[in-house]
């Protein structure tokens, strides 16, 4: 029989050793003890219940804010062979009493639900008749309003305390500072916790800035020296694909990844990055929770991201091997400008967001008092354009509803297809044997959906894609070639949002609850964005000290390799000024301004050092814009 935490770990995941702390914060759960595990962005943190929950008896009770990450590790799990589930919003109340029971009488060791699930009577009346052998809060910080992702729902968590006052509580996060740590403790009623912590620093991680004016162009310079795995961070969905296709025509393998895409595409475009077909990943911020990718050894922003705990997760994807990495942000002026008018100036105001909430329940024609737990899936700028609304800031408007527990918001891609056939079934027959190419598509097809030759019929893309062995995109091609010779008609339409409403429609007095948690968020969200504007800007002090100054950790050693310690080093040998060191480049032959730009000083100084040595005649600019000695 199973009984050691070495034995599960070798057993479920095939590990011989645990990571620094893991073993520690299983040992101290083991023993009944409340826990923090504070432990830095792919330090294992979901071993540190995982396993106590296979080796206790009972079943382990994982509150997690990530429906995405959930659904993921259930899925994992259960390749494991080990019992798992997730209850999710979107969930039909006679299933939820099934799932339930299951927890209760089906041998189960994990169920993972969402903080708003907690808030049902149904939920925890179940939940006190389990055997509950752990509670693990994941990404702890959204209990405090001091954390990076506040969650006013986190708040009610403490409930699980009182019905289940002998199972151990873990809080885990990656990222908290000393008060964040504080309001975990009191607001999960943690008893005396055994404080984890791993430190924030990472001695093989170098963080560097380079400011450009041609990002791509620095971009194309850092990856032609990487040879292993890459992980590129872009604002948009169009800038994902724009800038993989650009590393693409440079000969390099890319792909890119985002929330707009269906579940399949998101799947294999990872499967092909975490298998090495693909070197590089382009992705915005959707790309990462619960990737653990030991190969990474670079990761860039293309853009200033909107607060230093993002900036620090996202960074710290790279160099989980423990070998030498980098983590590189290039920037310009244009991305100040960009944090004003894209974070700043969107954060929605108390009667923006009642608004918002308004326009949604006219839109779906909810009525007063109705709409809890119901479903909807829509165009979110169809939304935007019937109310005339600022795309952005509805978006964050949308985002506050969302944190505060009134509406569950998702970024997916799906279609909603309608099918009739216009001709018989002789006709199709006739048909296929002169198409045999869609042959396997329509007969899964009419296997699955009957009555489809007399009235019009809902299908469901990925059932088709499933049972024929075809691709979505596959799927989608046959019905639209279909369409065009008039065999069948085919309506369909994209969504690219889906959200459920968590409570009945009451219009001001909803938003009056939630008012005093948006403003603080407002103001926090200001904060975070000076905090990362105030970093940027400080060519003074070592990348790596004021990463660990803003968690509160102290170090004054500077790292000498980040792109302020190399400026300091280079400034402190008089012998080469970046003129001279132009003149001696120059010297050997004629380069052009990017060229030079290789020379280790700030892209800004070699600029004006360029203006000032034209002015002093001692350069001239050719005809095929290099520079050269005159």
């Amino acid at each position: 029989m199973i009984q050691s935490p070495k034995d599960i770990l070798k057993t479920y995941w095939g590990f011989d050793s645990f990571r620094p702390l893991q073993e520690d914060s299983i040992q101290s759960v083991l023993n009944g003890k409340d826990t923090i595990a504070l432990l830095p962005t792919g330090g294992g943190k979901s071993l540190c219940y995982q396993i106590p929950a296979i080796a206790k008896e009972g079943i382990a009770i994982v509150v997690s804010p990530l429906i995405a990450l959930m659904k993921d590790q259930v899925l994992n799990l259960q390749e494991k062979g080990i019992k798992a589930l997730a209850i999710t919003s979107g969930i039909k109340y006679s299933d939820l009493d099934a799932l339930l029971d299951n927890c209760i009488y089906g041998n189960y060791k994990l169920l993972y639900v969402s903080p708003e699930r907690l808030q049902q009577e149904l939920v925890v009346e179940r939940i006190k008749q389990m055997n509950v052998s752990l509670i693990a809060v994941d990404e702890a910080h959204c209990i405090s309003q001091w954390g990076h992702d506040f969650r006013p729902a986190y708040c009610k968590i403490a409930r699980l305390r009182e019905i289940k006052p002998n199972a151990p509580i873990i809080a885990l996060t990656a990222t908290a500072t000393p008060k964040v740590m504080q309001d975990i403790t009191e607001q999960l009623q943690l008893t005396d916790p055994l404080l984890c912590k791993g430190s924030y620093h990472r001695e093989n991680l170098t963080y560097t800035l380079i400011h450009s004016t041609d990002k791509n162009f620095r971009l194309e310079q850092i990856l032609k020296k990487t040879t292993r795995s890459a992980i590129i961070y872009v604002r948009n969905r169009k800038a994902t694909i724009a800038t993989a296709q650009f590393l693409k025509s440079r000969g390099m393998t890319a792909t890119f990844y985002h929330g707009g895409m269906s579940r399949e595409d998101r799947h294999k475009h990872y499967k092909d990055w975490r298998d090495n077909k693909t070197q590089i990943m382009v992705s915005t911020n959707a790309f990462g929770m619960g990737i653990d990718k030991a190969d990474v050894d670079t990761v860039v922003h293309l853009e200033i991201p909107d607060s230093l705990e993002n900036y620090f997760q996202e960074s710290g994807r790279a160099g989980r091997s423990g070998q030498p990495a980098q983590a590189v942000l290039i920037y310009n002026e244009n991305d100040i400008i960009r944090l004003n008018n894209q974070f700043l100036q969107v954060i929605p105001t108390v009667s923006f967001v009642k608004e918002i909430y308004n326009r949604l329940n006219n839109y779906f024609q909810i009525p007063y008092g109705e709409g809890e737990e119901s479903d909807h899936r829509f165009n979110f700028s169809h939304f935007c354009q019937t109310y005339s609304l600022p795309t952005m800031r509805t978006y964050n408007a949308l985002l506050a509803l969302d944190r505060n527990s009134v509406i569950s918001l998702s970024q997916e891609f799906t279609k909603k297809a309608t099918v009739t056939f216009n001709v018989t079934d002789i006709a199709l027959t006739y048909y296929l044997i002169k198409n045999p190419q869609w042959d396997t598509i329509v007969k899964t097809i009419l296997r699955t959906y009957g009555g489809i030759f007399e009235q019009v019929v809902t299908i469901n893309y990925s059932v088709i894609a499933n049972k024929s062995g075809s691709s979505i995109d596959k799927v989608h091609d046959a019905l639209l070639m279909l369409a065009k010779d008039d065999i069948i008609t085919y309506e369909h339409q994209s969504y690219d949002t889906a959200l459920t409403f968590l409570v009945p429609r009451e219009d001001d007095r909803t938003i009056h609850v939630i008012a005093g948690n948006i403003k603080i968020q407002a103001t926090f969200k200001k904060q975070q964005i000076e905090t990362i504007k105030n970093y940027v800007n400080n060519n003074k002090v070592c990348r790596t000290i004021q990463l660990l100054a803003y968690f509160e950790e102290d170090a004054t050693i500077p790292c000498g390799r980040c792109d302020v310690c190399l400026t300091q080093n280079t400034h402190n040998k008089p012998a080469v000024s970046v003129t001279q060191a132009i003149l001696d480049s120059l010297s050997r032959k004629q380069q052009n301004s990017r060229q030079l730009c290789d020379l280790p000083y700030p892209e800004t100084e070699i600029i004006t050092a360029l203006q000032l040595l034209l002015d002093q005649k001692k350069i001239t600019l050719t005809s095929t814009n290099t520079y050269t000695l005159l």
